[in-house]
C-alpha cells in the first residue's frame, strides 16, 4: 500500500470490542497470568508488553506507523523530539568518539555537542551544509557518527542525501538525519542509505500544537542501543501522546499538501516585497539548492524564512505587528507561527555562530499553516509594511 493508506491503515489489532478507531492504552504496567510467562518476558525470552516505560500498545503502533512511512526496520518513541535527537546520538557514542556535524543544526543540538558532549570525552567537527564535496578531509579515525538536518532549521540550507549516504558507507559511519522539516511525505532518507532518521514529533506529525513527542526509527542494529538507553534513562512517550500522534498521522499527507502549497505563494510574494531583504524557500529558483530540493524532496516544505530590512528592530517592529499569525516558538502547527531564530530557538549561539548558519538579527522564521493563503499573506504584509512605518 501507499504510505498515505499506510498511516491510516497502519493500526494495531482490534479488541474484542471490535473498535473502529484504535484504542488508548493509559496504564503504567499490564499483569501476567502466570509466573512462568513473566519470569520468561523479564528474561527477554519473548515481546510481551511489561511496563508502558518499555513499551505500550498505543505508543507501538504510532512507531510502526513512522517505521513504514521512512521505511525503517524499528523504532522507539521519546517525551519530545530532542529526548530522541539526544538518544540517537548518546546510546551509540562513547568516550573518545567524534562526530561530523553539519553545521546547521538546532539550537539544541547545538548545545549537546558542544557543552554536553564534550564533558564525557566525545568531540565534533562543525561543516558547511553546502560544502559537502570537503567533508572528508574532516573525517578522523575516530569519527563514528554523521549528524545533520535537511533542509536546516531556520536557514533551511539543504544538504545532498545521496552524497551524504555514500560518505557514510565508505567511511563506516553512521548516517543520521533530523528529517523532522521535510517529514517523510517530502524525503524518505532512507533511500540515500540513512542508518537514523529522527523527528520531533511535535511538529507537523501532531500538526495542530498539541502534545510533545519525539521518535528515533532506522536499523535494528542500531535502535537496539537506543531502545536499551531510552528503557533505563526513562524519556518514554506517553500512550495518550502517541494516540494523538497516530491519528494525526492520517492526515499528515494531505496537511503537507496545503501546508507546502501555502508556503510556496507566500514565498513567491514575499520575495517582491519592498520590506524583505531576502526570502529562502528550497522550492523558489533563487534558492540556491534549488535544483537539489527538486530531485531530493517532492515539494518545498511549511517553512519559509525571510530577512527583514532594517535588522533587528524592524524584524521585532514586524513580529510586534502581526495580527493573525502567532507568536511562537513552534512550527508545524495549522495555524501560521512567526519567530525571531536569533532570540528564541537560537539564542544561547553566539552571534558568530548564528551568522555562521545563517541568522542574522533581521532574520524571520515563518511557519505556515492551513490558513487561507490570501489571508496569510495579508496578515504578513500589513505588519511588514507597519513595521517600516515605526522605522
Amino acid at each position: 500500500m501507499h504510505s498515505e493508506t499506510l498511516a491510516i491503515r497502519g493500526q494495531m489489532d482490534r479488541t474484542d470490542y471490535r473498535e473502529h478507531s484504535p484504542a488508548m492504552y493509559l496504564t503504567s504496567s499490564f499483569t501476567f497470568p502466570n509466573a512462568e510467562l513473566m519470569a520468561d518476558t523479564f528474561a527477554g525470552l519473548n515481546d510481551d508488553i511489561i511496563y508502558s516505560r518499555y513499551n505500550n500498545p498505543s505508543v507501538d503502533e504510532f512507531i510502526n506507523k513512522v517505521c513504514q512511512l521512512e521505511g525503517a526496520e524499528e523504532g522507539f518513541a521519546t517525551a519530545s523530539g530532542m529526548a530522541a535527537v539526544f538518544a540517537s546520538m548518546a546510546a551509540l557514542l562513547r568516550s573518545g568518539d567524534h562526530v561530523l556535524a553539519s553545521r546547521a543544526v538546532f539550537g539544541s543540538t547545538h548545545q549537546i555537542l558542544t557543552q554536553i558532549f564534550p564533558k564525557w570525552g566525545i568531540t565534533y567537527t562543525y561543516v558547511d551544509p553546502e560544502d559537502i564535496d570537503n567533508w572528508e578531509q574532516h573525517i578522523q579515525p575516530t569519527t563514528r557518527m554523521l549528524v545533520l538536518e535537511s533542509p536546516s532549521n531556520p536557514g533551511l540550507a539543504l544538504i545532498d542525501l545521496e552524497k551524504a549516504g555514500a560518505l557514510c558507507k565508505k567511511h563506516g559511519i553512521i548516517f543520521n538525519i533530523d528529517n523532522c522539516f521535510a517529514t517523510p511525505c517530502l524525503q524518505t532518507p532512507t533511500d540515500y542509505g540513512a542508518d537514523l532518521i529522527v523527528h520531533s514529533a511535535t511538529k507537523w506529525m501532531d500538526g495542530q500544537g498539541r502534545v510533545l513527542g519525539g521518535i528515533v526509527v532506522g536499523k535494528a542494529e542500531y535502535i537496539e542501543p537506543i531502545r536499551f538507553f531510552c528503557r533505563h534513562t526513562g524519556p518514554a512517550m506517553s500512550p495518550f501522546n502517541a494516540w494523538v500522534l497516530s491519528k494525526s498521522l492520517e492526515t499528515l499527507a494531505v496537511r503537507m499538501e496545503r501546508h507546502c502549497s501555502n508556503a510556496l505563494k507566500l514565498a513567491q510574494f514575499l520575495e517582491q516585497h519592498p520590506e524583505v531583504a531576502k526570502t529562502i524557500y528550497p522550492y523558489l529558483p533563487s534558492h540556491p539548492q534549488h535544483n537539489l530540493a527538486l530531485k531530493q524532496m517532492k515539494m518545498g516544505g511549511g517553512i519559509v524564512t525571510i530577512e527583514v530590512k532594517g535588522g533587528l528592530e524592524q524584524g521585532r517592529a514586524f513580529l510586534n505587528a502581526v495580527k493573525m499569525c502567532s507568536l511562537s516558538s513552534n512550527l508545524g502547527d495549522t495555524r501560521s507561527i512567526v519567530t525571531h531564530p536569533a532570540s528564541t530557538t537560537h539564542s544561547k549561539l553566539t552571534e558568530a555562530e548564528r551568522a555562521a548558519v545563517g541568522i542574522n538579527p533581521g532574520t524571520v522564521r515563518i511557519s505556515v499553516g492551513l490558513e487561507h493563503v490570501d489571508d496569510i499573506i495579508a496578515d504578513i504584509d500589513q505588519a511588514l509594511r507597519a513595521s517600516r512605518s515605526t522605522d
